[in-house]
């Protein structure tokens, strides 16, 4: 359980990070692309939150993927709206690596999870 309560620490303080870039690109004005890095940034914590009352290791195994996805996608919105303007490098530079983080973590979890099923 040590595993699970590192990534869900983790991704949960990533998440209030994700809202404070949310609040900044509001205040620009900008609203479709601040909406999907919030979707996201905060589901990875929530599917976390999940997965530790899953139902049964392949439950686990596929909430955390799913985690590991909205992790990944989220990489792509930073990037995106660094690369656009919307986010200044020193933002970008203080979340990022968190972001990148947690897909390292998630991909650790569901590849260690899918060799236990295996055996």
């Amino acid at each position: 359980m040590a595993t699970e309560n590192v990534i869900y620490n983790k991704s949960y303080t990533f998440a209030l990070k994700i809202i404070e870039v949310y609040k900044l690109l509001v205040a620009q004005k900008e609203f479709i692309l601040s909406k999907q890095l919030l979707r996201s940034g905060t589901a990875i914590g929530a599917l976390v939150r999940e997965a530790e009352h899953a139902q049964s290791k392949a439950d686990f195994l596929h909430k955390m993927n799913i985690a590991l996805k909205e992790a990944n996608e989220t990489l792509y919105w930073l990037m995106l709206l660094k690369d656009s303007s919307y986010i200044d490098l020193t933002t970008f530079n203080s979340i990022y690596p968190f972001s990148e983080e947690l897909v390292k973590l998630l991909a650790s979890i569901v590849k260690t999870t899918k060799n236990n099923l295996n055996k």
